[in-house]
């Protein structure tokens, strides 16, 4: 018992002396400020991915500052035909992101007259999170990117992280009391393969839902419906 105790407040003491700066190891090889970006994405409110052979859908949880007295803050941003994007966490950094990609988008489409494949643009944002890791100048990314998109290879749903790693996935979800959402994923993802866009649509929903708290419900104005396809 008095082991462990003194081992937590090392681990205590090792976070407040190595956490003052993004380029500092901490003895236990981690890096803490990078944690803590990844500890905003899990602050922010609820988005789920899932996607089948034909289609991949997106929804998220908008929050709004005071729900009778404000609008809702947009959470799925679109980047091109083809592909758009769900954010937890820092929406403005979000914002940015999204920003970089839609002009990376147009780019490839202008140079190379061919929509840009979806793992490509991902792995270019991921690139760009790691820059922001190894910099002392800068901050990382407080946001995850649920990124839903279709090209000739079919359809795609990836996560990215601040820490510049990024993620292929059948279904996901990331944000606050994500992990109940994850349990029902868990349970149902085998039938997504297969499923119609309704049918997609419906285990998102349902998946979010079980993010929600007990007195919560969602409606068309706290929620957000987006569905990519390959038709």
């Amino acid at each position: 018992g008095h082991y462990g105790r003194g081992r937590k407040k090392e681990a205590e003491m090792y976070r407040n002396s190595y956490d003052t700066d993004i380029t500092t190891w901490s003895p236990v090889g981690r890096l803490h400020q990078v944690e803590y970006a990844m500890e905003a994405v899990k602050q922010g409110s609820a988005c789920v991915g899932v996607k089948s052979k034909t289609h991949v859908v997106l929804v998220s949880l908008k929050r709004a500052p005071q729900a009778e007295l404000s609008s809702y803050q947009k959470k799925i941003f679109r980047i091109d035909d083809h592909m758009a994007v769900a954010v937890a966490g820092l929406t403005a950094d979000g914002r940015l992101l999204c920003s970089y990609m839609r002009n990376e988008s147009m780019m490839h489409k202008f140079v190379y007259e061919t929509p840009i494949q979806i793992g490509r643009l991902v792995l270019r944002i991921a690139d760009k999170s790691q820059v922001k890791t190894q910099n002392s100048g800068k901050r990382p990314y407080g946001v995850g990117l649920l990124v839903a998109g279709c090209d000739k290879t079919g359809t795609h749903l990836y996560q990215t992280c601040p820490s510049g790693n990024y993620y292929d996935y059948k279904a996901v979800s990331i944000g606050s009391r994500s992990q109940s959402a994850k349990t029902y994923l868990e349970d149902k993802y085998e039938q997504f393969e297969n499923c119609t866009k309704e049918q997609l649509i419906e285990h998102a929903l349902k998946a979010l839902q079980h993010t929600l708290g007990e007195n919560v419900e969602l409606t068309s104005q706290n929620c957000t419906v987006s569905v990519v396809g390959l038709d």
